[in-house]
């Protein structure tokens, strides 16, 4: 690790991890009841400055969220199946599909509409926990 000096912020390490898909399990333990959390290992690997998880539709459940805010630094998603669409304040609805990438800026309002069975995106956060205020 560097050595910290006067106006410079000392990094903290970070370890190397991995996660295959095939040891990956899916917990219900997340932000939405209507979908499904498989953790990356990465909030550990950095000691919680960054998360990051797939999550996947738990098919017949239905988007139920309200317009709501995040307190972070750094939000995206990216689609790898199905689709999804969000209301964003100042921008309106936007449907992401396999490939979309969307980077939600700190505090910006915004709401899920609805979403395929087959839904499943990878969500990057920083930190990876962080609160969530309705708006």
């Amino acid at each position: 690790m560097a050595e910290a000096h006067s106006g410079e912020v000392e990094a903290k390490a970070s370890a190397f991890s991995v996660a295959h898909a095939k040891d990956g399990e899916f917990k219900g333990q997340g932000l939405r009841n209507f979908f499904v959390y498989r953790d990356l290992g990465i909030r550990q690997a950095t000691g919680g400055r960054v998360g990051a998880h797939v999550i996947r539709a738990v098919p017949g459940a239905h988007a139920g969220g309200d317009k709501h805010t995040h307190t972070l630094d750094f939000q995206m998603v990216y689609v790898l199946k199905g689709w999804v669409r969000f209301w964003y304040e100042g921008v309106g609805e936007v449907l992401l599909e396999p490939g979309s990438c969307v980077h939600q800026p700190p505090g910006i309002v915004h709401q899920e509409i609805a979403h395929s069975d087959d839904l499943e995106l990878i969500e990057i956060t920083l930190p990876a926990e962080f609160p969530t205020q309705g708006a």
